[in-house]
Formats: C-alpha cells, sequence, structure tokens
C-alpha cells in the first residue's frame, strides 16, 4: 500500500526542526522493511504566516509498505514527533498525519491555498476526517495544517532540491565549524547547478544556518546529483550525525503562484503581486527603508525595500512616477505596506530635467534674467526675452528587467534570477545511490 506522511510545526526559537524529524524517519521506515517512492519532500509554506518559526516548513515522506506494517510505521512516526518536538514552546504545536492511498485533489487544493494565503485549523481537521486519514495533533493541533498541505503538495511542476545535515547533540548551540573557503570554492565550480551558497556582496556565507537547531549546513540545487557532489567539495570540521536529500518547492516562487491582485484586494499576511504606476518619487525613512508608492485602477499602496535588503534599496530609489511596475511582496501587520520581495520593472517614463536654454550665438549656456524677464548670455550679451527653459530627457540608472535582493535577504521560496529558464515542467523522481544516512 501507499503512505503519505505529513509532519509540521515541531520546532521552536530554542531548536528543534521537523526536517531532522523527517531525517530520523527515513532511517526507522526504511528499518521497517518499506520503500520509499520519492525523496523526502520539504514544503515551504507561506512565509507571511504570524505563527511560523523560521522558514515555515511541512514535510512530507511518501512510501509504499505492505498493509501488515501501517500500525508500527504509524506508531513509528507519531513517536517520533512527540520525542523529537519542543512541547514547552508556546508556539510549537505539532501535527502529523498519514493516508493511505493516492493524494486526492481536495488535498492539492488545501495544499495551494496553506502556501498562497491562509488557511484555518477547522479545515484541516475536516479534510482529516473526511478522507480518513490518521493524525497526531499536539496542544492546539496547528501543525495539522502544515502536515496536511506536505501531502497534498506532490511537486509535480517546478522544484528543486537540498541536501541537509545535521549536527551531533553535543555540538548543537555551538559555533558551526564549516570551513567557509571552501564553500565559496564549492560555490564557483557548481554554480548554476547549486544556487544561494554563499551572497557575493559581502562574501557572507549563507549555507549554515545560526540558530540552536540541529542543521549543520543546507546545499539546495537543480537535481540529487548536483547536491550531493557539492557537498564532497566543503571541508567539515565536526562529525555529521545523518544527512538526506530533500525535493522541495524552494526557489520556485511558489507562494505567487497565484494571479496578480488588485491593490484593493489585498489581505493581512497573503503573498500578493500587484502591477501598477509609481505614484510618487521613492522616500529613504528612518532606518534606512525606502517607501515607494504605487497605484493600479482600485487604489495605492506603499511598497517597502527593508534596510535588510541592502544595495536593492538603490533600484526601488531610481523609480520615478510614471514606471509601470510588477511587484511581488507579502503583506504585514497591516494592509497599507507591501514588502517588496521582487521588483519587475515593466516600462520606464521618460526622466525630465528643464534647463536654461542655450545660446543661439555662441552655445553658452545663458542665465535667468528674472521671473519671466528672459535670459542673457554671460558670454556675448546676447538677449531672449521669448526664451523658456527646456526640457531635457535624462538617462536612466535602472532598466527594464526583475530585480532581487541579494541572497541573504532572500526568501525559502523566492526564485533566483539565475532559475529563470530552469524550471522543469514535470515530476521526475530518479534516486540518486546515496540520498542519505545512515
Amino acid at each position: 500500500m501507499r503512505l503519505h506522511i505529513g509532519l509540521d510545526d515541531t520546532d521552536s526559537p530554542k531548536g528543534g526542526c521537523t526536517t531532522y524529524i523527517g531525517a530520523i524517519l527515513v532511517e526507522r521506515i526504511l528499518a521497517i522493511g518499506a520503500k520509499f517512492i520519492d525523496y523526502p519532500n520539504l514544503i515551504r509554506l507561506n512565509p507571511n504566516a504570524p505563527w511560523k518559526t523560521r522558514g515555515n516548513g511541512a514535510v512530507a515522506l511518501r512510501i509504499e509498505c505492505a498493509p501488515e506494517a501501517l500500525e508500527l510505521i504509524e506508531d513509528t512516526i507519531f513517536e517520533a514527533v512527540e520525542e523529537n518536538s519542543d512541547l514547552d514552546c508556546y508556539n510549537t504545536n505539532p501535527g502529523a498525519v498519514v493516508y493511505a492511498g493516492e493524494v486526492p485533489s481536495a488535498f492539492k487544493e488545501f495544499s495551494k491555498r496553506a502556501i498562497t494565503s491562509l488557511v484555518e485549523i477547522d479545515e484541516a481537521v475536516q479534510l482529516i476526517k473526511q478522507f480518513k486519514a490518521s493524525a497526531l495533533g499536539l496542544k492546539n493541533r496547528r501543525g495539522l495544517i502544515g502536515a496536511l498541505a506536505a501531502i497534498g503538495e506532490t511537486l509535480a511542476g517546478d522544484h528543486t532540491y537540498e541536501f541537509l545535515s545535521y549536527r551531533t547533540p553535543g555540538n548543537r548551540g555551538q559555533k558551526r565549524r564549516v570551513n567557509s573557503e571552501s564553500v565559496f570554492k564549492m560555490d564557483e565550480a557548481t554554480r548554476p547547478l547549486t544556487f544561494n551558497n554563499v551572497d557575493p556582496q559581502d562574501r557572507r556565507v549563507l549555507l549554515t544556518p545560526h540558530g540552536p537547531d540541529p542543521i549543520l549546513f543546507g546545499v539546495r540545487g537543480e537535481s540529487p546529483q548536483a547536491v550531493y557532489e557539492a557537498t564532497q567539495m566543503i571541508v567539515v570540521e565536526e562529525p555529521i550525525e545523518r544527512w538526506v536529500i530533500y525535493r522541495t518547492n524552494q526557489g520556485t516562487d511558489a507562494h505567487f503562484a497565484a494571479a496578480v491582485k488588485r491593490i484593493a484586494n489585498l489581505k493581512v499576511y497573503h503573498p500578493a503581486v500587484i502591477e501598477g504606476t509609481v505614484s510618487e518619487k521613492p522616500e529613504t525613512i528612518k532606518g534606512g527603508h525606502v517607501i515607494v508608492r504605487v497605484g493600479d485602477e482600485s487604489g495605492e499602496i506603499d511598497c517597502a525595500a527593508y534596510e535588510p535588503t541592502k544595495s536593492f534599496r538603490n533600484v526601488v530609489k531610481e523609480l520615478i512616477p510614471g514606471d509601470l511596475v510588477r511587484i511581488h511582496g507579502g503583506v504585514k501587520q497591516h494592509a497599507a505596506t507591501l514588502n517588496i520581495e521582487k521588483l519587475e520593472v515593466h516600462r520606464l517614463a521618460p526622466k525630465v530635467v528643464y534647463e536654461n536654454p542655450l545660446c543661439p550665438r555662441c552655445g553658452s549656456r545663458m542665465e535667468a534674467m528674472g521671473r519671466d524677464q528672459g535670459y542673457r548670455c554671460r558670454k556675448c550679451g546676447l538677449l531672449g526675452q521669448e526664451m523658456r527653459k527646456q526640457p531635457v530627457i535624462l538617462k536612466r540608472e535602472v532598466q527594464q528587467g526583475v530585480y532581487l535582493p541579494p541572497p541573504r535577504a532572500q526568501r525559502h521560496l523566492t526564485k533566483p534570477l539565475h532559475r529563470y529558464g530552469l524550471e522543469k515542467k514535470n515530476m521526475e523522481v530518479r534516486f540518486v545511490e546515496k540520498w542519505h544516512h545512515p
């Protein structure tokens, strides 16, 4: 029989990681005798959800097993979740779902909405009951949302991969010992088959997290072969407890799958794509954040490039009223501001300044003689009482195209520029010889 296993909301700011439980379960499920029919899936949900811990990631495991093994597998899953979840944290509400059979279309539709908007726990519980899935929901059971959504996102279209390695318990909470120079060499050797390993602007290593969670490092890329081979180039100076390759929706812009929205229809905590015209000159406010106002036929909204986006703010500053743009982002805290994640410049308005006219006799720049009194050439003395300032069109620094913040300020789901044209059109799962340890 075919089983789909979903897991979510097991971590907390103090530690833990749902992908780590997924890695543990790979070992335990294989030991039972089940067969994996897909790489473990790492599904990133709506990154604007107010209750997320870090990257709002859920896990799905897809296996085939003998019917008589079902009860043991369910017990193994629920036990692993209870053992490895931070139940003392108020915001940790683990959920696990086990479904036998083909993934229902209702699960897929639920998953799409969990990635592109917000869904309620009651709907998840209703679907679990309707389709007779087994489930474990602890505390307020919110993790059932992500667990069910992970099952529903089968990654039939575009997807990427991530090699995730985990630390031994004794090293968690300490500085990660991964050789930075080896990471830069790996990145140079494997681009564009791997991505977002480093930030070239400030030579920062990005594949190692900084919190107390068990992840040592993660390499993202276009294929399982690419991410595995890349890890062999990294010099690691501490032991690795285990590792696994995940198939994932990271780097695909999956949260922007919904159509372009009217500004009047934007909702708080939802991803959004708007298309409109810049209506006011961008303004830099306290903290270094850059705000640009954009409008469509339904209204206007302030769009923010926050200080952590660094050089990306310079692009936003170059916009002028009349520019036609498409902005991808998220509405957070209140519906008056859209956090810019990606900027597409579709049409540039002419940038016009008015300058004193040139002298028609000698070519020198003339000077004004007073309000509405015309101009005089200081060089040759020519008077031009009827002359007026002349419009001059300046070259724009910004060009039509797509702009992203630097890698360190991108969300997990943001599609890097180099992935345009590399999107996968269908699901094709081919296991490499080594995709997990142990």
